[in-house]
C-alpha cells in the first residue's frame, strides 16, 4: 500500500512542512468543510475528502463515514487517515462531535450519546443522499466505534459494512476511575455533573505509543488538557454505553471487521474480541494486532502499516462484492 499521511507529519503539524492546501495537492484529495446546524440547534463542524482524479465518467467507489472518539476530532491527525482512505476511491465524510473540535458544546461533555447518534445520522444522510447509487461503510475509533455501531443498529439495513478501529466495547481494568471512585460515579454525576474524573492514567498518555505523536496530537489548536479528564457525567455515559454495546452487539448482522490492539489498556480487547464473537453477522473478520495499544495511528511505522492495510483491504473487497 502507499505510505500513510502520518507517516510524514511531524511533531507540529499533520501536514508535516506543507500548508494545508498542499497537503491536499499532495494526496491529491478535493477537500471540502461546512458547518451544519444539528436538529437540537447545534452548529456542527463537517469534512469530506474526495480523490481529485473522480468525475462523472470515473465517481467515487463508494462512502467512508468516520466518527472520531472522546477527546478527538474530525481534523488533525483523525484527518491523516480520511485522506489516506479518499486516495482508495472513497468519499470520505466525517463530523466534529458536539464539544469536540471546532464543533460547538461545552469542552468534552457528552452525558448522553443519543443526541450525538441524531448529529451523525443527520450529516450522514445528507452526504449519502446525492450519492444514493454507491455502497456505504461506517468506521470509528474508540468511542466513535461504539457510535458506529448504534448508528448500524439505528439504521437496519442501510449500510454496507462496519469498521471499528479500537472500538469502546468496554473499558480496561486498567483505566477505570480509581476504586472507590466508580461505585461512586452515579452520585458524583448526578450532583457535579462538571467535575473532572481522574481515570488511572492520562488519556493521550495511554493512547499515543509514540512520543512525537503524543506532542502532535496536545499542539492540536482546539485540544485543551482537561480533555485529559472526562466531566463525571460523560464517565458515566461512557461506562453506560460499554454495558449497551454488550448488551446490544449480537443485533449486528452486517459486513464487521474488528481490528483491535492486543496491547490496548484503554479499551479492553477482550470486550472487542466478545463482539466481533456474538455479531449476528456472516461475513466478519477480527485482527488483534500483537504490540498495537489503542491507537493504530499512535503506532511505529511498522505496527501502523500493517493494521491499517488490513482495513484498507477489507474495504476494497468489500465494493467488489
Amino acid at each position: 500500500m502507499s505510505s500513510h499521511p502520518i507517516l510524514h507529519a511531524n511533531k507540529t503539524s499533520p501536514f508535516g512542512d506543507l500548508t494545508p492546501d498542499e497537503f491536499y495537492q499532495k494526496y491529491q484529495v478535493h477537500h471540502t468543510h461546512s458547518f451544519i446546524s444539528s436538529n437540537n440547534k447545534i452548529k456542527l463542524y463537517t469534512q469530506t475528502w474526495r480523490p481529485v482524479a473522480q468525475s462523472q465518467a470515473h465517481p467515487p467507489c463508494g462512502v467512508v463515514a468516520m466518527i472520531h472518539g472522546y477527546a478527538s476530532e474530525s481534523g488533525w491527525v483523525f484527518e491523516t487517515t480520511a485522506v489516506a482512505i479518499a486516495k482508495l476511491g472513497f468519499l470520505v465524510c466525517a463530523i466534529d462531535l458536539p464539544g469536540h473540535g471546532r464543533s460547538e458544546g461545552p469542552r468534552g461533555h457528552i452525558p448522553s450519546v443519543t443526541p450525538v447518534i441524531d448529529n451523525c445520522i443527520q450529516f450522514f444522510d445528507e452526504v449519502r443522499a446525492s450519492n444514493r447509487h454507491l455502497p456505504a461503510f461506517l468506521y470509528g475509533e474508540s468511542l466513535g466505534g461504539a457510535i458506529a455501531m448504534f448508528i448500524c443498529l439505528r439504521q437496519t439495513g442501510k449500510w454496507h459494512g462496519l469498521v471499528l478501529n479500537g472500538a469502546m466495547c468496554g473499558v480496561s481494568r486498567n483505566f477505570k476511575p480509581v476504586w472507590p471512585l466508580e461505585k461512586l460515579l452515579p452520585a458524583a454525576a448526578m450532583l457535579a455533573p462538571n467535575w473532572r474524573v481522574v481515570v488511572s492514567g492520562n488519556l493521550v498518555d495511554r493512547s499515543y505509543k509514540e512520543k512525537w505523536k503524543r506532542e502532535l496530537v496536545r499542539r492540536c489548536p482546539r485540544t485543551r488538557r482537561v480533555f485529559e479528564h472526562p466531566p463525571a457525567s460523560t464517565a458515566l455515559e461512557l461506562l453506560r454505553v460499554c454495558e449497551e454495546v454488550g448488551r446490544r452487539c449480537r443485533e449486528v448482522d452486517l459486513p464487521l471487521l474488528v481490528l483491535h490492539g492486543e496491547d490496548d489498556v484503554v479499551c479492553d480487547v477482550e470486550s472487542a474480541e466478545l463482539v466481533y464473537e456474538l455479531a449476528a453477522s456472516t461475513d466478519k473478520t477480527l485482527k488483534v494486532v500483537p504490540g498495537m495499544g489503542h491507537q493504530l495511528i499512535g503506532e511505529g511505522k511498522e505496527i501502523l502499516e500493517e493494521g491499517f492495510e488490513v482495513v484498507f483491504s477489507w474495504l476494497k473487497e468489500r465494493i467488489k462484492k
